[in-house]
């Protein structure tokens, strides 16, 4: 199969629920979920490498299925030689379960019932509590109440949330994410989530047309994540990552990777704020 951090192909294992990937973020070989398999979600990120991507939500699910190919993608992955064969060295691990995929997780109405087969294969797989799961999601469904007791389901199998935070403002999230949300209700439901699970901001950062993120968009970001600090919301910390994989968007072209010296310059000032920052380049 022959993983690779600049390839996260869903239908690399020809199953239609999930896919094995190795993960920078995750150092190791990471099982995705896939509830998206429409290739729909409710943003449009402009970095984001799904094919044929359009607006929506995620169709039903055969959750008989969905358990069926994660317990057959263990008996895989768990096979005597498998991560050798497969993982690249250094990464020759299986890490976590992550909810990812091709569109929003939580926009599917049966994510908490995906969570509950995870978990059966978890355990049946004698997994459960040794490896994470993880979500991987823009935020923007966390208010709603099935979310919320989805996300705490998670939490009681050693999962953690993923919370996509690429700007802190409107323009910025327009810009990059093709969406209107106003950071209050940006930052309300980071804490709803941060309350309800271990939670970790996701931050894609990169250039465009040649540019960094400009100086009023870094102030706005620190300004933002130090309220949060200063308010007590218990974020885990940041996860600060460039670009790995090309675009399949219309800006593909005008986007290029940061030289990994400014993304650490920014985690330095992140960190200077109390916070955990974990950097990929």
């Amino acid at each position: 199969m022959g993983l690779d951090i600049h390839d996260h192909d869903r239908g690399s294992a020809g199953l239609l629920y999930v896919y094995p990937v190795v993960s920078r973020r995750s150092r190791g070989v990471s099982l995705g979920v896939n509830l998206n398999p429409n290739h729909a979600c409710n943003w449009r990120c402009v970095y984001c490498q799904v094919p044929n991507l359009v607006f929506g939500a995620a169709p039903e699910l055969d959750l008989d299925r969905l358990e069926r190919e994660l317990d057959l993608l263990f008996e895989r992955v768990l096979a005597p030689g498998w991560l050798e064969a497969n993982a690249p060295e250094g990464l020759r691990r299986l890490n976590d379960v992550a909810f990812s995929g091709d569109g929003e997780p939580t926009s599917s109405p049966q994510f908490g019932a995906a969570i509950e087969r995870v978990e059966r294969v978890l355990a049946r797989r004698e997994q459960l509590g040794a490896l994470r799961v993880v979500l991987i999601t823009n935020g923007s469904l966390m208010h709603k109440p099935e979310v919320q007791a989805a996300l705490r389901r998670l939490a009681a199998i050693h999962g953690e949330v993923w919370f996509k935070l690429d700007s802190a403002t409107e323009s910025g999230r327009r810009a990059i994410n093709t969406i209107a949300l106003d950071p209050e209700r940006v930052r309300a439901n980071l804490e709803l989530a941060a309350r309800a699970a271990p939670t970790w901001i996701q931050t894609c950062v990169f250039a465009r047309r040649g540019l960094p993120p400009t100086e009023d968009e870094r102030r706005a970001y620190l300004a933002f994540v130090g309220e949060l600090v200063r308010s007590g919301v218990p974020v885990r910390g940041v996860l600060l990552y460039g670009l790995a994989r090309p675009s399949l968007q219309p800006e593909a072209r005008e986007l290029s990777r940061l030289p990994a010296e400014w993304l650490e310059a920014f985690a330095a000032e992140l960190r200077a704020l109390g916070l955990t920052v974990e950097v990929q380049p």
